[in-house]
């Protein structure tokens, strides 16, 4: 049975290129971002997780901790990330899991047999403090990730966990967000001080409560 939004996501315990960790101890009260990719040496993979570490300062001004993970051991990742280093010009500032027993891979429904029987496809979950998955993301393994769409979306998913608003359609962080319909208008005129407007009633515009 796949994960589903809302689900608890699974605990395990993995190695990792920092130290063996217990996945729901280590997140602690933070958000977390785990993603796999199908291979060390591989060139799109090199390219994700480089951007990953060049937005080390981004995940951690949201309070997300990065976890990636893939089917190949501990010893592979340590001779892949100087790679990763020279070619994104950064440093990998978070674990990689040595899955080789593909553990974490079927606890996460990661490897999908008609794309490829070994590998695990691009999967990705954010879950929040309370370990629930809140989004779930998978990708062919020839295309890379847009990071700066992830952090788009956890930002949505923070607004609407802290201030009960939800985000439209191509929303980035500083425009207007949409009132959620469990909030009547009433509420929201005295909840959202910097104004409503009402476009319909079930569709309700304010500004960005946290800026």
């Amino acid at each position: 049975m796949s994960l589903r939004l809302g689900d608890i996501a699974p605990d395990f315990e993995a190695n990792t290129t920092q130290g063996t960790i217990k996945f729901h101890e280590w997140l602690g009260d933070s958000w977390g971002l785990l993603f796999s990719h199908p291979a060390d040496f591989t060139p799109v993979c090199t390219t994700e997780l480089g951007k990953t570490a060049l937005l080390k300062g981004e995940f951690e001004k949201r309070n997300v901790k990065v976890l990636a993970v893939s089917v190949d051991d501990i010893d592979s990742h340590h001779r892949w990330i100087p790679d990763i280093n020279e070619v994104n010009n950064t440093e990998v500032n978070f674990p990689i899991i040595a899955d080789e027993g593909r553990k974490v891979a079927q606890l996460y429904d990661m490897i999908h047999p008609n794309a490829s029987e070994k590998a695990t496809v691009r999967s990705v979950f954010i879950v929040g403090p309370d370990k629930k998955i809140k989004l779930t993301l998978t990708y062919p393994a020839s295309t890379g990730r847009n990071f700066n769409e992830i952090l788009r979306v956890v930002d949505s998913l923070q607004l609407t966990a802290n201030y009960s608003v939800a985000t439209p359609a191509d929303w980035k962080d500083g425009e207007d967000v949409i009132v959620v319909p469990a909030v009547s208008t009433e509420d929201a005129q005295k909840k959202f001080t910097k104004g409503l407007n009402i476009v319909k009633p079930y569709l309700r515009y304010t500004p960005q409560p946290n800026k």
